[in-house]
């Protein structure tokens, strides 16, 4: 076979499955016309046009106004929570084990102006300081197949959901109310729990010190590593009986005591991320019986750095299973590039609510893809 001949027939392969991907979400569709140009519009995500803004979609797709693909984001009637739950099951179709891991992370979206929904000066991670922009909390799948983003909500502060004047300018619904990124972490993760297969949440200190969404995580038998501080306080036995509340970054002393041992986190850029391990095991147990521990991870060769994680998880949990937990936590922050840089998930120009998420729905449904 030529190398030409290879590579169309490749390339019709592609687009043969980016069409049953299409057809699978269409039903979500009232009409036929949006029906036909979201084709087009995940086509344009992931093309190697400079912005997949309406302009560039459309002329990518040979329409010589953006009109139609802003009507697929303003006003065309779809449902883009059930196209998000679609994501969600052909990932996990794809790259679905049932001990992979479920990762949440926000990320920041620069943009200019007060208008768009949740717009404000926020921590961005993408410019490491405080910039106006809006929030988005996501969750990666991860798993030894692969990783991939399956679902998202934008974060609104208090300056706007106190704001209901401003809301309704911005298409915010009265009955969208103000949550912390916690909670929209839990309504994330709520709807995916029993949708796809997963044993494990991991997430950074943003998360982790948050005892409400660690319960909530407990309630649903889900094991856990996340990220806290020094400062924060566990439950640990004390000398002479009972519970005492400890500073985590109390306990390096008994953790000396235990031994670290040097594990991979997983593969890196530069190949394994080698990393000196410890645990305690913290006094109470979860309401179903699975064990707490708190996992610290100390640098080879500097051992003043260190990093504190709350873990819980069934009884004779291997220690080489939470680092692997922990490791997959830089899965979702690749996932957020790729969705960048290959789907546009960032490149929208949209200020009301419900446009935003009709957008990143099909950027993530582009990058799964």
């Amino acid at each position: 076979m030529v190398v030409g001949q290879a590579t169309s027939e490749m390339m019709g392969g592609w687009a043969a499955a980016l069409q049953r991907l299409i057809d699978r979400i269409g039903w979500h569709f009232e009409r036929p016309e949006p029906r036909r140009r979201v084709g087009r519009f995940v086509a344009g995500l992931l093309s190697e046009v400079e912005r997949r803004n309406g302009w560039q979609l459309a002329e990518h797709a040979g329409e010589a106004t953006p009109d139609g693909m802003q009507r697929l984001l303003y006003q065309a009637k779809w449902d883009v929570d059930a196209v998000c739950a679609d994501v969600g099951d052909y990932v996990a179709e794809h790259l679905g084990e049932p001990d992979a891991v479920l990762v949440v992370d926000e990320s920041g979206i620069p943009k200019k102006g007060t208008k768009s929904a949740g717009v404000a000066p926020q921590y961005c991670g993408a410019r490491n300081t405080v910039v106006n922009c809006q929030v988005g909390v996501f969750v990666a799948y991860v798993s030894t197949r692969g990783t991939a983003l399956v679902d998202r909500e934008l974060y609104l502060p208090k300056g706007w959901t106190e704001d209901r004047e401003r809301c309704l300018e911005a298409g915010i619904p009265e009955q969208v109310g103000f949550a912390c990124k916690q909670q929209l972490a839990a309504k994330i993760l709520a709807r995916l729990v029993g949708r796809v297969p997963a044993g494990w949440v991991a997430a950074d200190a943003v998360y982790g010190p948050d005892t409400w969404l660690r319960a909530w995580l407990e309630g649903r038998r889900l094991g856990y590593v996340l990220g806290i501080r020094a400062v924060d306080r566990v439950d640990v036995v004390a000398n002479r009986g009972g519970v005492v509340q400890v500073a985590a970054g109390e306990l390096t002393g008994q953790l000396e005591a235990a031994g670290f041992l040097r594990l991979s986190a997983g593969a890196g850029v530069q190949g394994p991320r080698w990393w000196d391990w410890a645990r305690l095991e913290l006094a109470t147990p979860t309401v179903h019986g699975h064990r707490r521990w708190l996992l610290v991870r100390r640098h080879p060769t500097d051992p003043t750095e260190l990093a504190f994680f709350m873990c819980a998880g069934p009884p004779g949990t291997p220690l080489a299973v939470l680092v692997r937990v922990e490791g997959a936590r830089w899965g979702v922050e690749e996932a957020i590039q790729t969705a960048k840089g290959d789907a546009g998930l960032d490149h929208y120009e949209v200020r009301r609510y419900d446009a935003w998420y009709r957008h990143v729905t099909l950027s993530l449904l582009a990058a799964a893809f």
